[in-house]
Order: structure tokens, then C-alpha cells, then sequence
């Protein structure tokens, strides 16, 4: 049995797996701020995400797009009645209970009709390079005569492909521009605040002082492409082409670009349906140090947290992050509360899995180019993996 508990308020707050997964019985306990899963390939940390990711929406990515390598529906072991069960804060701001049990002949998961009434936005920034995000004010499904009525999209599930290029529907309406053209839209209308916030984000998740990612002038990369593109201004002076630029650099910009136009489509639906905007932010994180050298890798999960703050001033951020990063494990030691943040790891024991809450011990913060006071992350057998001293990590 998974479950994931805690004591935050409007936010996720358990989950409890039965016979689903890598065992067939886990627990685990979130904190209501940070939560970090670690351990080996292929134990579950993904997995792990994308089940969350159900509970708030109840959607799976890649049956909502099938152009997703990752987000695939969970299944039960074969023979075995699977559950998933979560608690959750609702709009009441009291604790929820909602269970579903597999249906082999449906092939889904049943439960209570409808989407647990999670109020805060989701955002899901997955292995693959794909995004997804579930909002109040435009997912939610109304009812009709006791039966669902899905007269919106369930959620906004986009591709790597088109998170930079657009996506339209069946109907061959726009629900997403892209990253490419509604950075170029945004840059060249000189009264829009979307590209200082753009411009503001990318330099906060920056690496460091020096290696800002700053915006360029806009450029064309071929006769056959009439797009106006971004580019990146470069520490050497050049602007490159964002299409042309570090993997680390795209994945970056590409997260950027999506926390900015998942809150502004909020903010823009709220308005339409004279709500108020949420206050509550649940953004999941798989593989958060992908592509990112070891100095980024120290800054990214603090410049996330403030960031999101940032970006709505009274938001409640809930982030749930998968890493196999000793360097992310380090960074966040100086804001790591044990009130409010949790560590999780994932082992292989015996053969069989066991998912444990690990007691984060603090060694002193990793400062400068590796780190100047010692540091030890712990492997998946809680032994001492790495020790950064001085600039060198050696096992």
C-alpha cells in the first residue's frame, strides 16, 4: 500500500496504492511545500507522477495525447484487485477521501463520477519533454441530470513537439500558439506585460550572473520557415536561435513559457467566468536536473519555488519533484523545513521495492563552483554516496 500523507492545507495530501506499480503495498507522506523522490531507474519515481497527476485530474497524458512517450494508465498486477485512494483539501479547505478501484472489463478506473474538486491550477512538466496542465476555470467538467458532461477539455496536454510549435483541436481551434509564436507576438507588442514577465522568469532561472538567458532581437531561420524567431542572447554577444540553442537552455525556456501561459490562460478564464484566480499551485517535476549542468542544477528547485511565488504573490505552491541528482539534493538544504518539506526514496531491497521517507540531514550548504563545506547525499541503501568538499565529489 503507496499513501502519501501530510498536514499542509489545500493541497494534495495522500495517496494509497494497492497492488499497483512496483509493490504491492507503499506508503508515503508529502509535505504541503517541497516533496523530492529519489532512487534507481525503473522503481517508480515517474510512475509515482503520473498517478498523482490522475488523482488531481483524472486524466491519463497519453490517452489524452497519444503523441506522448510518457503519462501511459497505470494497471494492477495481474489477478489482483488494484485501488487508488487519495486525500485531498477541497474548496472547503477540508480533508476529502476519494478511492477508485481498477475495472478489468471496462478497462479504467472506476470511481464517483466526476473530478475530485481540487481547486488549485496543476501543472505536469514530464520526462519527455511534453507538458500538462489542469485549470479550474476551464477543465472542470459540469453535470448534467447526474451524468458528467465534458463540454471542456479534461486538461491541456501538449507534446514537446507542441509546446513550442501550437496545437489546435479536432474543431481546428488554437488552444496553445506555442512557445515560438507567442514569445515572437508578445516581444514585438511593445504594450504587453507577457514579455517582461518572460524576460524577468528567464533570467530568475538563469545559472548564474553570468550566464543569463537573455532574449535577442527576433531573426528568420529559413526561407521556408516565414516565423519570426526568438533567439537567446549569448554571453559571447552572438544571438543564437532558440531552436538552436543547449538542450538545457530549451528545456528551460520551454518550462518558462508554459508556467507563464498556464497562469495567463487562468487569469483570462477567470475573468470570462467572474471568478476569482486561484491561489493554489501543484506543479509536478520529472527528472527536474534533465540537461542542466552541475552549477544550474544547484539553483533550479529555489528559483522554481520563489518563481511560481512570483508569478501570483499569494499562490500556494505544492512542488513534487522526481531527480536522481546528489547537486539537487545539496541545493536545497538551506531552505529545506522539515515542517513543510519532504524526502523520499525509492530502493530495491530483497527484490522487492520499498518506497521509505528519508530524514534529510543537513551538511551545510553547497556553495560556489561544487561546493565548500561538506556534503553527503545518501544512495537508495541510505550509505553515503557522494561527499562534495572543496570543489571535487568523489564516492
Amino acid at each position: 500500500m503507496l499513501e502519501i500523507a501530510g498536514k499542509q492545507s489545500n493541497m494534495f495530501k495522500s495517496l494509497t496504492l494497492t497492488n499497483v506499480g512496483p509493490a504491492s503495498e507503499m506508503r508515503l507522506d508529502c509535505g504541503s511545500r517541497l516533496n523530492l523522490l529519489t532512487g534507481n531507474n525503473g522503481l517508480g519515481k515517474s510512475f509515482l507522477l503520473d498517478i498523482i497527476w490522475w488523482c488531481l485530474t483524472r486524466t491519463w497524458p497519453a490517452n489524452m495525447n497519444p503523441g506522448l512517450t510518457a503519462g501511459k494508465i497505470a494497471l494492477p498486477h495481474r489477478g489482483k484487485t488494484g485501488k487508488i485512494a487519495f486525500t485531498f483539501t477541497g474548496k472547503t479547505e477540508k480533508d476529502l477521501f476519494y478511492e477508485s478501484e481498477y475495472d478489468p472489463k471496462a478497462q479504467a478506473w472506476t470511481g464517483a463520477a466526476g473530478r475530485p474538486a481540487i481547486p488549485g491550477l496543476v501543472i505536469y512538466a514530464m520526462s519527455d519533454g511534453s507538458f500538462a496542465a489542469w485549470d479550474p476555470s476551464r477543465n472542470y467538467w459540469r453535470r448534467q441530470e447526474g451524468v458528467d458532461v465534458q463540454d471542456r477539455p479534461p486538461a491541456y496536454v501538449l507534446s514537446a513537439k507542441e509546446i513550442w510549435d501550437g496545437v489546435q483541436n479536432k474543431e481546428g481551434a488554437t488552444v496553445c500558439n506555442g512557445l515560438i509564436r507567442d514569445w515572437a507576438d508578445w516581444q514585438k507588442d511593445k504594450t504587453s506585460p507577457y514579455f517582461e514577465n518572460l524576460r524577468r522568469l528567464l533570467e530568475r532561472l538563469s545559472p548564474s550572473e553570468i550566464e543569463i538567458l537573455l532574449p535577442g532581437d527576433l531573426t528568420r531561420i529559413s526561407l521556408d520557415d516565414v516565423r519570426d524567431m526568438p533567439t537567446l542572447r549569448m554571453p559571447y554577444g552572438q544571438d543564437v536561435p532558440i531552436v538552436h540553442s543547449s538542450s538545457g537552455m530549451r528545456r528551460i525556456v520551454a518550462l518558462s513559457y508554459f508556467l507563464l501561459w498556464a497562469w495567463n490562460e487562468h487569469i483570462r478564464a477567470s475573468q470570462l467566468r467572474d471568478d476569482d484566480p486561484s491561489n493554489q499551485v501543484i506543479f509536478l517535476i520529472d527528472e527536474i536536473e534533465s540537461h542542466l549542468h552541475p552549477s544550474w542544477q544547484r539553483k533550479i528547485v529555489p528559483s522554481i519555488l520563489a518563481e511560481i511565488g512570483a508569478i501570483h504573490k499569494d499562490a500556494q505552491v505544492q512542488l513534487i519533484a522526481a531527480t536522481h541528482s546528489p547537486l539537487i539534493m545539496s541545493s536545497v538544504e538551506p531552505l529545506f523545513s522539515y515542517n513543510t518539506d519532504a524526502w523520499f526514496d525509492l530502493d530495491f531491497e530483497e527484490k522487492n521495492v520499498v518506497l521509505r521517507k528519508r530524514d534529510f540531514i543537513k551538511y551545510g550548504e553547497a556553495n560556489g563552483s561544487y561546493g565548500h563545506s561538506a556534503h553527503f547525499v545518501r544512495s537508495q541503501s541510505c550509505q553515503p554516496l557522494y561527499l562534495y568538499h572543496g570543489g571535487h565529489g568523489r564516492r
